[in-house]
């Protein structure tokens, strides 16, 4: 159940992160204090699940940039710079939408993973 919750997490912030860009030009994303902000926030929170993912989980999904959604994640963490504007571009334009698709991927091949069981 815990990756489910994980998977959720990131599958929502990743959708609100595709929503948000569409349409704006990279110029556009790093001018919008507002959207700029958000766009952070949710990827941020997306990259957070990823990396609490169990280990196992993670290398049970080989396609995806676990090391680049790490290096996007430092980069979102750290305060505002050329850095900053690289990770977000990067991650709201090629991480994100890449990573989107694995997951429709993966819950395909592997329904389970992405049911929320209650055990009691």
């Amino acid at each position: 159940m815990y990756a489910a919750a994980l998977f959720k997490t990131m599958e929502e912030s990743g959708v609100a992160v595709l929503t948000l860009v569409e349409g704006l030009q990279d110029t556009e994303l790093l001018a919008s204090r507002l959207t700029r902000q958000e766009v952070r926030r949710q990827m941020r929170l997306m990259l957070e699940a990823a990396a609490a993912l169990p280990s196992e989980m993670r290398q049970a999904m080989p396609e995806v940039d676990w090391i680049g959604m790490a290096s996007v994640g430092k980069a979102l963490a750290g305060s505002a710079g050329p850095d900053l504007d690289e990770a977000m571009v990067f991650g709201s334009r090629a991480l994100t939408p890449a990573f989107m698709m694995w997951l429709r991927v993966y819950r395909q091949q592997h329904p389970d993973w992405f049911k929320m069981q209650w055990r009691g």
